[in-house]
């Protein structure tokens, strides 16, 4: 990870360990660096990693274990997608939408439009009957 100076270290190091979570690349119950090792692999100050450390555990997403360390909480990456769809709906989805609408199209023609991009995306469960696609999910 290479952090910038466009937002705070911490949250920087708080969003890269959400992204391993919703990626599988952190599992549930696994555990996670020390605030001391992120301040050896990315030469900041302990105290950093460990703000970025509290904000996750107040978010329900880790939890330490006296004496063991700092692991992904149960349901992390569950809570993470629920907030993350939810995000995508109103704030990218919504806005898109009434761009569309702004621009005169219909709602067939925007649903049109999106089913063409999902297809050039390569999503197969696109073209799958809905009840399908809530197995998938």
């Amino acid at each position: 990870m290479e952090l910038t100076d466009r937002e705070p270290i911490y949250r920087q190091i708080a969003g890269q360990v959400r992204e391993q979570i919703v990626a599988g690349a952190l599992e549930e119950g696994e555990r996670i660096m020390s605030t001391n090792e992120y301040a050896a692999a990315y030469r900041i100050n302990p105290a950093t990693a460990s703000k970025a450390f509290a904000e996750l555990a107040a978010e329900g997403l880790i939890e330490r274990r006296r004496g063991l360390g700092m692991f992904v909480a149960e349901g992390a990456r569950a809570k993470l997608v629920a907030t993350g769809r939810e995000r995508y709906e109103h704030e990218t989805l919504a806005p898109a939408i009434r761009a569309g609408l702004a621009l005169g199209l219909a709602g067939d023609e925007i649903l049109a439009s999106a089913g063409r991009l999902i297809a050039s995306a390569g999503d197969t469960t696109a073209s799958a009957p809905a009840h399908r696609q809530e197995e998938t999910r």
